[in-house]
């Protein structure tokens, strides 16, 4: 199939059901739910099924698309998708999205490419962004992870120069700990560029948030959007007999099949029962659920699919819980030790 600049014109009644939140106390609404493009945008999926999937999400009011430098494979490919399908679809939308890009982690070769917080590092990865993207700049550049080799103030600094240059409105930080965080707001706010929000992993079976992070952010006014709410897919029906050809852990992205141990496939079989109870798919729940705390900003997911990214909206439906139900889900959402962010979250 050949497409067209222009072919696509977005659903007139795309804003009428989606729900958005403020980001923090900044001015910033983001949609409850936003499209990661980790997984399933990189060139081992054909084209064509990202373009349907992107279409569908900004006709259902997913406003924000999130990236990062390595994401594909192979590294770079998703953002270089990103703006093939940008420039003949949504260039015409540029200012009713969000696109949102990070750097933290291996690139390029060489001393310069390898990841970390360097100023030299961050911005050179910046520009090759926007380069692959064909955008003038993104509306949220993160640090994707904090580099305990690199002085904070130095990260961050690279993180205002972006603003400051015009090649970010907006600057977040990404499994920064708690404390980290907190270092984070003060040395932003003394650069004069707050920091608008932070991107945790989260979800029933990675609580590590609740600890401390959540309340930096609440108290500091940042805003929070929760990646991996699903727990890299183990909280959905696809593993509850087992491990599925096709499947993320069957293919070893970023889901070890030694996570679904007996254990943790009770808890999920249990969480998957009140689920049904609740009138929600168990992944739907598990979005819900993220979003129950207001401090909460939006849930990031993955799609394969349009039918699976319908149904993941499908959470925004019910997010209300009774105490009875928490008190419930809080038996079995419990820590499976799958938090593959620790180093840099508990740095």
């Amino acid at each position: 199939m050949t497409f067209r600049v222009d072919d696509y014109q977005a659903d007139q009644r795309r804003y009428d059901d989606m729900v958005y939140r403020r980001c923090g106390t900044s001015g910033l609404d983001l949609p409850a739910i936003s499209l990661g493009l980790w997984h399933n945008f990189g060139d081992d999926v054909p084209l064509d099924r990202q373009r349907a999937v992107l279409r569908r999400a900004f006709d259902l009011g997913v406003t924000h698309f999130d990236l990062a430098n390595n994401y594909g494979p192979p590294y770079g490919s998703a953002e270089r998708n990103f703006g093939t399908i940008f420039a003949q679809d949504f260039k015409r939308y540029r200012d009713e999205l969000i696109i949102s890009s990070k750097a933290g982690y291996d690139m390029w070769p060489g001393p310069y490419g390898q990841g970390g917080g360097s100023r030299k590092y961050l911005l050179a990865s910046l520009d090759q962004s926007l380069q692959r993207m064909g955008i003038d700049y993104v509306d949220i550049f993160y640090s994707h992870r904090f580099d305990e080799t690199t002085p904070l103030q130095e990260t961050l600094g690279a993180l205002d120069t972006a603003v400051r240059q015009g090649k970010a409105l907006y600057v977040g930080i990404s499994s920064y700990s708690g404390e980290r965080t907190r270092e984070a707001v003060r040395i932003l706010r003394e650069m004069g560029t707050p920091l608008l929000i932070s991107q945790p992993s989260y979800s029933m079976l990675n609580r590590w948030v609740e600890e401390d992070l959540l309340d930096v952010l609440g108290a500091n006014g940042v805003g929070c959007i929760a990646f991996s709410p699903l727990a890299q897919g183990m909280l959905t029906n696809k593993y509850l007999k087992g491990v599925p050809d096709g499947s993320r852990a069957a293919q070893g992205k970023s889901l070890d099949p030694k996570m679904l141990s007996d254990e943790a496939l009770k808890h999920i079989r249990a969480l998957d029962r009140i689920a049904k109870k609740r009138g929600q798919t168990l992944a739907q729940m598990a979005i819900a659920w993220v979003l129950r705390d207001k401090r909460v900003t939006s849930a990031l997911i993955g799609a394969s699919s349009v039918q699976q990214l319908e149904d993941s909206l499908g959470a925004l439906d019910n997010l209300d819980f009774s105490e009875d139900e928490l008190k419930k889900i809080d038996r079995h959402a419990v820590d499976e030790g799958i938090n593959l962010w620790q180093k840099s979250s508990q740095a």
